[in-house]
C-alpha cells in the first residue's frame, strides 16, 4: 500500500456516506429534527463509526446537520436566520449567473429552458415533487451561466440546504405554484438578451420566495 493510500480511501468512503445522507435529507427520507444514529448508520453502510463521524463532520460543515453535546447528531431545523442567509447567498450566485449569461454557451440557456418546461409539465399534472426538482434544476442552471465550477459547488451546497427548508413546508403546491410561470419569464428574458430585466425579475422573485417561506414558518409556529 502506498503512503497515504489508506487515508485517501477512508476519506473517500466518508464522502460517499455523506453524499448518501445528503441525498436522503434532500429527498425527505431524513426529516428536519430527526436524529442520525451513529451505530445504526455504521452497520447499514458497512463502515466504521469513525467513518460515520467524518461524514457527520462534512454535513455539519454544510449546515445540513447539527451536533448537540451529549445528545447526538440531528438533521438541522432551519430557522428564520438560516432562511435569510440562504437567500442572500442565492441572490449573489444567481444574479452573477444572469449577468454572465451573454457569454454563456447556448446549451446553458437550453438547460434553463428545459428545466422550465419540465416544471410546467409537472405542475399541469399536480406533481409538486417533480415541480420542486425542476425548480432546483432551474436555479442551479441560472448559477451555472457564470461558467464557474466553484460557483456551481457553492450553489449545490446552498440548494441542499434549501431542500431541508422545503421539508418544513406543509403544502408543496403553496410553495412552488406561484413561481412556475415566473421561471419562464426569467428564462425568456435571458434568452432574449434582456439581462437587466432578468436580474430585476430574479431579485423580486427571490424576495417573494423568501417572504413566503418566512410567513409560512411564522404561521406554523403560532399553531
Amino acid at each position: 500500500m502506498k503512503l497515504g493510500e489508506g487515508v485517501d480511501s477512508a476519506v473517500g468512503t466518508a464522502q460517499r456516506v455523506a453524499s448518501s445522507l445528503r441525498d436522503r435529507i434532500a429527498d425527505g427520507g431524513l426529516r428536519p429534527g430527526e436524529q442520525l444514529p451513529e451505530a445504526a448508520l455504521a452497520e447499514a453502510y458497512g463502515v466504521s463509526r469513525n467513518t460515520v463521524r467524518e461524514a457527520f463532520r462534512l454535513l455539519v460543515h454544510e449546515r445540513l446537520v447539527v451536533h448537540e453535546f451529549n445528545r447526538g447528531v440531528f438533521v438541522r431545523v432551519p430557522g428564520p436566520e438560516d432562511i435569510a442567509d440562504i437567500y442572500a447567498v442565492r441572490l449573489a450566485l444567481e444574479t452573477a449567473g444572469v449577468r454572465a449569461a451573454g457569454a454563456a454557451p447556448p446549451r446553458r440557456v437550453a438547460e434553463l429552458l428545459g428545466a422550465v418546461a419540465d416544471g410546467e409539465a409537472a405542475a399541469a399534472t399536480g406533481d409538486w415533487g417533480r415541480v420542486a426538482d425542476a425548480g432546483i434544476r432551474f436555479h442551479r442552471a441560472l448559477a451555472a451561466l457564470a461558467g464557474s465550477p466553484r460557483t456551481d459547488a457553492c450553489m449545490s451546497a446552498i440548494l441542499a440546504e434549501l431542500r431541508v427548508v422545503f421539508q418544513e413546508m406543509p403544502s408543496p403546491a403553496h410553495l412552488h405554484e406561484p413561481f412556475v410561470g415566473r421561471n419562464r419569464v426569467i428564462a425568456e428574458l435571458i434568452g432574449a438578451g434582456e439581462l437587466d430585466a432578468a436580474e430585476r425579475e430574479l431579485q423580486g422573485y427571490l424576495a417573494d420566495s423568501r417572504q413566503l417561506i418566512l410567513d409560512t414558518l411564522t404561521t406554523l409556529a403560532e399553531v
